[in-house]
């Protein structure tokens, strides 16, 4: 079976059980392959080892990569087109200590996006989105850990305004997630010579209204988001935080100053993909349900902004204030009394926090210079 079939036939596969991503992970013998679904990594099948060389190859060729280098991690994106729909693939891989690479690719389909009216399990949420995006400038985080929805969110978003409020949107991305007509995307491309730098002073030429930024990741990626914002433009991005709160202090961390911060961030995201409750079988839904096929996940909002982002910035610079809004464990309890979230899937996520808790420390990131 030639390398092209085999792999269609494992995305196709991993398309057709709601898949998100695949996990190519290289052992002594063979290659092992695992889909996650629904938020969690199940065994899916092992390839012979020539057969996972040549497999991580041609996805690494398909995506612009440099095949013959395999010591640095890498990371591309393709478009493939399969007999029922096209979908759009982000690729990275990673060398481990067998001097064999890891391939994990990140299924986003182009057909069968999300509605705005269906990015959020609570109304409340979709709705002061939708106002925060009205906005003339200013700028929009989003936070989460991998895979909790962040860039379909900022997708969502991006394309209301673009189809229905009219706004001229440019998104620069490292890679392009997924290839869409609405609005223009620009790849960065540092081997020639577009950076983040280069690539956000073109834009800006281009007079765009909003302008999303694929991942804020170091310090002249933030100081380029904020500078965007400051010069009159919407400005959407992600950042990699623990909760609403650590955006502020991972800012600070990347030495943005606090005064650029306060004029520029109008509110923080922080949110989880959670697995809804079957409205009829409850939690293991049976397979000859009518509800079966039927969207499973929601997104669940921590959403710091107005009065409350005031007090948070108050107090990342050392002032002692009260205030509160609602957090995640909040918005999972009330799910809990709703009937839309299981027992099981709170008490795992409440694990999930505890771990990541243990891993990074207790404490708020703290700027360097305090």
């Amino acid at each position: 079976m030639s390398i092209e079939k085999i792999v269609e036939l494992l995305l196709g596969q991993a398309v057709k059980n709601k898949v998100t991503d695949v996990h190519i992970v290289p052992k002594q013998r063979s290659y092992h392959v695992q889909f996650r679904q629904y938020g969690r990594l199940y065994p899916h099948r092992n390839l012979a080892p020539k057969t996972g060389e040549r497999l991580i190859s041609h996805l690494k060729f398909m995506s612009n990569m440099d095949i013959s280098e395999k010591r640095k991690p890498q990371s591309g994106s393709f478009e493939l087109n399969l007999p029922q729909q096209t979908i759009s693939l982000r690729i990275s891989t990673l060398p481990t200590s067998l001097f064999k690479e890891s391939l994990v690719i990140r299924i986003l389909p182009r057909e069968g996006s999300v509605q705005i009216d269906q990015i959020s399990l609570f109304p409340s949420s979709r709705k002061k989105l939708m106002a925060l995006i009205r906005h003339s400038h200013g700028m929009l985080i989003f936070s989460g850990p991998t895979g909790s929805g962040k860039s379909t969110t900022m997708y969502t978003l991006v394309e209301h305004c673009s189809k229905q409020l009219m706004r001229n949107v440019i998104t620069l991305e490292d890679p392009v997630e997924k290839q869409t007509e609405a609005f223009l995307q620009v790849q960065v491309n540092e081997k020639a010579g577009m950076t983040y730098s280069t690539g956000l002073k073109a834009i800006l030429r281009h007079d765009p209204d909003i302008i999303l930024v694929g991942e804020i990741r170091d310090a002249e990626t933030a100081k380029i988001a904020v500078r965007a914002s400051l010069t009159g433009h919407l400005v959407l991005s992600t950042m990699h935080t623990r909760d609403a709160k650590g955006a502020i202090y991972r800012l600070m961390e990347f030495g943005v100053p606090h005064h650029e911060i306060e004029q520029t961030l109008l509110a923080v995201s922080s949110q989880r993909l959670i697995t809804l409750l079957c409205p009829v079988c409850g939690g293991r839904c049976s397979p000859f349900c009518v509800h079966r096929r039927q969207n499973k996940q929601a997104a669940v909002y921590e959403l710091l902004y107005g009065r409350n982002l005031q007090k948070a910035l108050q107090e990342a610079k050392g002032e002692a204030v009260c205030y509160h809004y609602p957090t995640l464990k909040e918005w999972l309890r009330k799910g809990i009394a709703l009937g839309y979230i299981s027992h099981e899937e709170y008490t795992r996520w409440i694990a999930d926090e505890e771990e990541t808790k243990e891993h990074q420390g207790s404490g708020p990131l703290l700027n360097p210079d305090q």
